[in-house]
């Protein structure tokens, strides 16, 4: 389950998100990220709010294209699960919202969850675990 602080609930978050945030596409989900950057100098209110967070939010877009609401539902909770498990991967001031294509339906939680983080590494928000790193290099460019 999701905790309540990461979650985007009103409309004009999910708006902002979709609008001006970056956009890319997997093969069952389309995952938009924006990442806030406010300093409290310029807008002490918003500075705030980012700070009553306390993390990254996520919101889900399963609309009825992916098919009846069993599967609906059935989707969006595997979607919370997976972004539970991603939450501590993600810088706090960022939003991100996931949109379920049909085929999200069909596809196991662990291809979706390999899709969810691929997009987010591709958008450079989420670090790329140590147990995944090329053996044997030892710096940019140099090997042993």
């Amino acid at each position: 389950m999701l905790p309540e602080p990461y979650r985007l609930h009103h409309r004009a978050d999910f708006s902002r998100t979709v609008r001006r945030g970056q956009r890319i596409g997997r093969r069952d989900l389309v995952v938009h990220a924006l990442r806030h950057e406010y300093d409290g100098a310029s807008d002490p209110v918003r500075a705030a709010a980012m700070i009553r967070v306390g993390g990254p939010r996520f919101g889900l877009i399963v609309s009825k294209a992916v098919g009846p609401a069993v599967t609906r539902h059935r989707v969006a909770r595997r979607l919370r699960h997976m972004c539970a498990q991603i939450v501590a991967d993600l810088p706090a001031e960022t939003d991100v919202v996931i949109r379920a294509l049909p085929g999200a339906a069909a596809a196991d939680s662990a291809e979706l969850l390999r899709q969810l983080r691929a997009a987010l590494r591709k958008l450079d928000l989420m670090r790329v675990p140590s147990d995944t790193a090329p053996r044997g290099v030892t710096g940019p460019g140099g090997r042993r």
